[in-house]
C-alpha cells in the first residue's frame, strides 16, 4: 500500500500537478485503504490541526519582513560594511559575498531573497574583479544556504512544529554551523584567488569603515533582536517575528524611505500569497503524515530497511541521506513533512538529541536550495541572472562539498550545533 501511495505521488507530480494535490491524495487514499468505514472528517481535522500550532504564526511574519527587507536599502548597506573590512585581502569580494550573505540571511531568513539582494549587487563587481561567472554564481547560491542555518529559519520553524522540538534552541543551534559554514567558503575563496591571481581591492581607511559600520547600525539590528532576544529569554520566536516585521516597517519606511507605506500593501498580498502555499503544504503534510503513522507505515519502513536497532550513527547516516536526495527533487518543506514523522521512532529509540538532528535537517534542506536538478535557489539565479541552467550549477561542486564536510563535522562532534543551546538552557 505504501507503494501505492508513493507512485500516485510520483504520477501525479508528473503530471505537473502542484505538491499539495500529490500529498492530499496519497493521503486520502491511504485513508481509505486503511481505515474503512472511518469518517473523512477525521482527515479534514488533522489537515486543520496540522495548522493550529502558534509557532507557525512566525512564518508569514518573516516572511513579510524579508520582502519589505529585500525591497529596501538593508542589503547594500550590509554589503558595503563587509567590503570596507575585507575588500583589500585576497579573495575579499568572495568572502564579502559570504559574510554578507550570512548577514543578510541573519535578517530576512530567505535563501531566495538573499540570492536576489546580494547577488544582483556583487556578481557585477565580482565579475569585473576577474572571477568566473560559474565561481560567482556558484557561491552566491550556495553562501545564500545560510539563511537557512542562521536564525530566523523558517525550515527550523516547520521542523520545530512538526517534531516538537524547541524552536528557540533550533535557532541559536544554527549559529556555529552557519559560521564554520562561513570560515570554509571563506578559506576556499582565498585559495581560488591565489590560484587565480584575482586583483584585491584598495584598503579603506577606518574613517571609511567607521561611516559603513554607522550605515549598517540598523540593518544588524535584526540579528540582535532575534538571536539576542530569545537567547536572553525576553520574546519567544513568534514575538521574535512580530518585532521583526515592526522594525522593518519602521527601518525602510521611515528612516531609509526606501519603502513608501503605500506599497506595504503590494508587499503584504505577496507575502499573503507565499504564506498561503506554504500552510496548504503544511496542511496537506499534517494529515499525510497522521495517515501514515496512524498506519504504522514508519515502523514498516524502518523494520523492512534493517534499521530497527540502528545505532545514533547509522541513524544520523540515514537521515542526511534521505533529507539529501529528498531535497534535491522536492520542495524543502514537503520533504520535511514527509519524513520527519517517518525517523521519529529512529531518533527516539536512538537516543538522539532532536536539536542536533534538527540542524542537520535543516543542513541538508539548505543542501537541497542548491543542488540539482530542481534546488530553488538554482531557478532563482537562472532567472534573476538570466544564465542557462547548466552554467549555473557549473560551478556548485567545489561548495557542495564544503557543506558535506560541514554534516560530517556535525556528526562526528555534534557539540558544534549543541554548545550554545546547552550553554542558554542548562
Amino acid at each position: 500500500m505504501t507503494g501505492l501511495m508513493l507512485a500516485v505521488m510520483i504520477l501525479l507530480l508528473l503530471a505537473g500537478f502542484p505538491m499539495k494535490m500529490p500529498l492530499i491524495s496519497a493521503a486520502v487514499l491511504g485513508f481509505i485503504v486503511y481505515f474503512p468505514g472511518m469518517n473523512m472528517q477525521i482527515l479534514i481535522q488533522q489537515m486543520i490541526g496540522g495548522v493550529k500550532p502558534s509557532a507557525l504564526i512566525a512564518v508569514p511574519m518573516f516572511i513579510l519582513a524579508a520582502d519589505i527587507i529585500t525591497r529596501g536599502h538593508s542589503a547594500n548597506r550590509l554589503i558595503d560594511v563587509v567590503m570596507s573590512f575585507m575588500g583589500h585581502i585576497k579573495g575579499g569580494l568572495a568572502i564579502s559575498v559570504t559574510s554578507a550573505c550570512a548577514l543578510f540571511g541573519a535578517v530576512c531568513g530567505s535563501t531566495q531573497a538573499t540570492v536576489v539582494a546580494i547577488g544582483g549587487a556583487m556578481r557585477p563587481r565580482m565579475l569585473k574583479s576577474g572571477y568566473t561567472d560559474s565561481f560567482a554564481i556558484g557561491l552566491i547560491v550556495n553562501a545564500a544556504d545560510l539563511a537557512y542555518l542562521i536564525p530566523p529559519s523558517i525550515g527550523m520553524i516547520i521542523y520545530g512544529v512538526v517534531s516538537g522540538t524547541s524552536i528557540s534552541q533550533l535557532f541559536i543551534a544554527g549559529i556555529l554551523p552557519g559560521l564554520l559554514i562561513v570560515a570554509l567558503f571563506s578559506a576556499y575563496c582565498m585559495v581560488y584567488a591565489h590560484r587565480h591571481d584575482i586583483p584585491v581591492l584598495p584598503r579603506e581607511d577606518w574613517g571609511q569603515r567607521v561611516s559603513a559600520l554607522r550605515r549598517a547600525l540598523w540593518p544588524m539590528g535584526f540579528p540582535a533582536i532575534i538571536v539576542g532576544g530569545i537567547y536572553g529569554g525576553i520574546f519567544s520566536p513568534t514575538e521574535a517575528a512580530a518585532i521583526c516585521v515592526l522594525y522593518a516597517v519602521v527601518l525602510e519606511a521611515l528612516i531609509f524611505r526606501s519603502v513608501r507605506l503605500r506599497d506595504l500593501m503590494d508587499i503584504a498580498l505577496s507575502t499573503g500569497a507565499i504564506t498561503s502555499v506554504v500552510f496548504i503544504l503544511i496542511a496537506a503534510g499534517a494529515a499525510f503524515s497522521w495517515t501514515l503513522s496512524f498506519a504504522q507505515v514508519p515502523q514498516q519502513i524502518i523494520e523492512s530497511l534493517g534499521l530497527t536497532d540502528a545505532g545514533p550513527l547509522m541513524t544520523l547516516l540515514a537521515i542526511n541521506l534521505a533529507f539529501f536526495i529528498g531535497c534535491m527533487f522536492v520542495d524543502s518543506i514537503v520533504v520535511i513533512l514527509i519524513l520527519v514523522p517517518i525517523f521519529t521512532p529512529m531518533i527516539k529509540a536512538s537516543g538522539l538529541d532532536p536539536v542536533l538532528v534538527g540542524v542537520l535537517i535543516t543542513l541538508q534542506v539548505a543542501i537541497g536550495a542548491a543542488t540539482p536538478p530542481f534546488g530553488c535557489n538554482l531557478f532563482t539565479a537562472i532567472a534573476v541572472f538570466r544564465r542557462p541552467f547548466a552554467e549555473v550549477v557549473r560551478g556548485v561542486p567545489p561548495f557542495l562539498f564544503i557543506l558535506l564536510v560541514v554534516t560530517g563535522l556535525l556528526v562526528i562532534f555534534p557539540q558544534i550545533a549543541l554548545f550554545l543551546p546547552e550553554l542558554a538552557y542548562r
